[in-house]
């Protein structure tokens, strides 16, 4: 076994040690996966935080781009223009921020696994002692 998720080759003399050692092993599998989580988190953000940056900038280019060729053409004001692309960008922006509400997935699957099979170790555990009685 991991000797970094709590494993051990001794095998417990008594049910409070092996508890202990049920502990020790879960909250050493809850740290290890935290750090998992927290430097995967870390490198999403700034990817997208750096793709924000680039993104805007791009885009208000863009517009600022479109926006004169537009005027240029058509001999209409380019604060019209500018409105109406505001207006455009709004709608979308409301659209985006509904289409967001979709669910994350599970944090710690691992950790939920072990838990659940400790669940079930429990109850057995439990069942065969009352069946003994």
């Amino acid at each position: 076994m991991d000797p970094m998720l709590g494993g051990s080759e001794a095998i417990p003399s008594n049910w409070r040690e092996a508890l202990l050692n049920l502990i020790a092993a879960r909250v050493a599998l809850i740290q290890h996966e935290s750090k998992d989580a927290a430097r995967d988190a870390a490198g999403r953000a700034a990817r997208l935080i750096a793709l924000v940056i680039c993104v805007f900038f791009t885009w208000a280019l863009f517009l600022a781009g479109a926006v004169a060729l537009l005027a240029k053409l058509t001999a209409w004001p380019w604060f019209a223009f500018a409105f109406i692309l505001a207006a455009l960008h709004l709608i979308a922006a409301l659209i985006l921020a509904n289409s967001a509400k979709a669910p994350a997935s599970p944090s710690f699957p691992v950790t939920r696994a072990e838990f659940q099979k400790d669940r079930e170790w429990i109850q057995n555990f439990q069942s065969s002692r009352k069946s003994q009685d």
